[in-house]
């Protein structure tokens, strides 16, 4: 985000100013000039006070009387709307520092999404850029009173921190407008997830990678979005402009078994759910009281550890190391859903098969892995 040359509003004048002096030079009176102009003597009176803007029907008759060009007086009028519109500008971001304090600002610049500052002002700015909004009113409208509830059908005035929340998603749309996709193909999507449990299964070390060009020819967007302090979000589905299907991911707790549980549950929501419905999925969420949350967390079940193969994993008693790898090839998952699953559910140790679960590290961008042990 690049900074730009900005007008010093105490430099531009209204040009009220220039045609003082210019009636001063020819020892022209006001009630004259407006004679000559046409104009009542009052409309040139509050012209020269500052009290009236200059029009283009104002900067033809000018030039005429004073042989002065019109864009010359429109464009002095110009640079003074700017200027004025500038100091209102600096006074809304002087005012939006406990706004901007709401916001996890350090963690966001570490990760590149704000360029660093230490000036409050040029980062309340460069926030209001990052949100494409142009007041914290705006962001509010947007973010916690669903006034465009077309783009935005949820609230997040009831999550905890709906400030790095916010970021969080965000963040997740920037990096999706990178990513050119096809118009979405729900039967391709849906055809294409076997595939993408065939990576789960082998988690090679650029996964991301390949389930991103996977999604991506089907029309959906995945993206991979750093957690951030206060906004404790495995992932999130919802749909841009209606018509474009976008999971974002964190890789919470940096384990491969929670990413790919997210990952079906997302796309669970894509296929059962629809374009109405926008996913968040918090820690502290009550999943299990929601109709929705269950049939998407029993879609990932059903695609990364079904509760059939967890029978029988259960029925066979042995959770040997080389048990646990024969049971992943036959289901075709990977190790890490398996004692996963049964760490979830205090069937056994988190101590025991931590060597199946496989550590994330990507990249601030979210498309490559840089470690995999």
């Amino acid at each position: 985000m690049a900074k730009r040359n900005e007008y010093a509003p105490q430099t531009v004048t209204h040009p009220g100013v220039t045609l003082s002096e210019k009636l001063g030079e020819l020892g022209m009176s006001q009630k004259e000039f407006a004679v000559r102009t046409g104009k009542p003597e009052q409309t040139i009176v509050k012209v020269i006070s500052g009290e009236s803007a200059l029009t283009p029907d104002m900067a033809i008759q000018f030039e005429s009387v004073l042989r002065i060009p019109a864009n010359f007086w429109l464009k002095r009028q110009q640079q003074y709307d700017e200027a004025v519109a500038r100091i209102k500008r600096s006074e809304l971001l002087a005012k939006a520092s406990e706004w901007v304090g709401k916001f996890p600002v350090k963690e966001m610049t570490t990760f590149g999404w704000l360029p660093k500052t230490r000036n409050p002002n040029e980062l309340a700015g460069m926030l209001l850029e990052f949100f494409s909004m142009s007041s914290p009113a705006a962001w509010e409208e947007y973010y916690l009173s669903q006034t465009l509830k077309v783009s935005f059908r949820i609230s997040l005035a009831h999550f905890g921190e709906p400030f790095a929340i916010s970021a969080w998603l965000r963040q997740g749309e920037v990096d999706s407008m990178k990513l050119d996709v096809p118009l979405f193909d729900k039967k391709k999507f849906a055809a294409s997830l076997p595939e993408i449990k065939q990576v789960m299964a082998d988690h090679p070390d650029d996964f991301f990678l390949r389930l991103q060009e996977i999604c991506r020819n089907t029309g959906v967007k995945v993206v991979y979005t750093p957690c951030l302090p206060k906004a404790p979000i495995h992932g999130s589905t919802r749909w841009l402009n209606d018509d474009t299907p976008l999971i974002q991911l964190s890789a919470r707790y940096k384990q491969n078994d929670r990413l790919w549980f997210t990952f079906f549950h997302e796309a669970g929501h894509i296929l059962l759910h629809g374009k109405k419905h926008i996913s968040i999925e918090c820690a502290q969420s009550e999943v299990g009281t929601d109709e929705k949350e269950i049939e998407a967390n029993d879609f990932a079940v059903k695609w990364t550890f079904s509760k059939e193969e967890e029978q029988e994993v259960l029925k066979f008693g042995s959770f040997k190391e080389q048990d646990i790898l024969d049971f992943a090839r036959k289901f075709g998952t990977h190790p890490a859903m398996i004692i996963g699953r049964f760490h979830h559910k205090h069937i056994l140790p988190f101590s025991v098969g931590r060597k199946f679960i496989r550590p994330i590290q990507l990249d601030k961008s979210g498309v490559q892995v840089m470690e995999n042990n």
